[in-house]
């Protein structure tokens, strides 16, 4: 048995999903739209570098979603996620999270995304464990600021080393597609790097990840 740490966005899934996430809710929601207003300091912040993606996150996810009640939200995360696996999805990253379950590893979708949406993701999968960001609620408002930090680069790797721990036994093993991965995909005993650029590919290999393209 292994433990495997699969990352969403460009691995799973064939697009960042945050984004699609906020946008497609605005679709069906286009009163909304003028309050994407309120994320343009944040948006030039971030420009500048004065504005880190955590806090570009939490600025994007109050304007469009906050105020909103649990009952919109699960009913659209519902909406959302079934139109991601039906048409959103790469086919061989399917084929790999179906394998490692017939060989009864332990599976946990591990990414940056909020809370709001990855853990139905990942129960609709068949994961084990979900970690990913952390998104504060007033009671049943949603209020859109992060209430863990950003599970991205160096927090990625301590929650890695922190889910292995639980887990002493186990074979590491972890997808995952980007340079901001690297810092966990280090650590697991068997890292692969998933449809990569040709320079990341070669730092990829350089680190001694396996590198594939799914489809």
């Amino acid at each position: 048995m292994a433990l495997v740490v699969f990352d969403l966005d460009g691995t799973i899934s064939r697009h960042d999903t945050l984004l699609a996430y906020l946008t497609g809710f605005l679709r069906h929601n286009w009163t909304r739209w003028p309050r994407l207003l309120q994320s343009a300091p944040a948006l030039l912040g971030f420009v500048t570098g004065i504005v880190d993606r955590g806090q570009l996150k939490a600025a994007l996810m109050r304007a469009v979603l906050g105020g909103c009640t649990r009952e919109i939200i699960d009913a659209w995360t519902a909406r959302y996620v079934t139109e991601l696996l039906e048409r959103g999805v790469f086919a061989d990253a399917l084929t790999a999270i179906v394998a490692h379950q017939r060989n009864a590893d332990t599976l946990v979708l591990m990414s940056a995304s909020p809370d709001l949406y990855v853990p139905e993701i990942a129960r609709r999968l068949g994961f084990t464990e979900t970690i990913c960001t952390g998104v504060r609620w007033r009671e049943e408002l949603l209020d859109g600021r992060l209430s863990s930090a950003n599970c991205q680069g160096a927090e990625k790797a301590r929650r890695f080393v922190e889910l292995r721990s639980r887990h002493p036994q186990d074979l590491t093993v972890a997808y995952a597609n980007s340079a901001s991965d690297f810092d966990h995909l280090k650590l697991a005993d068997e890292a692969w790097l998933v449809n990569a650029s040709a320079e990341l590919r070669r730092e990829g290999e350089r680190a001694n990840f396996r590198c594939v393209t799914w489809r």
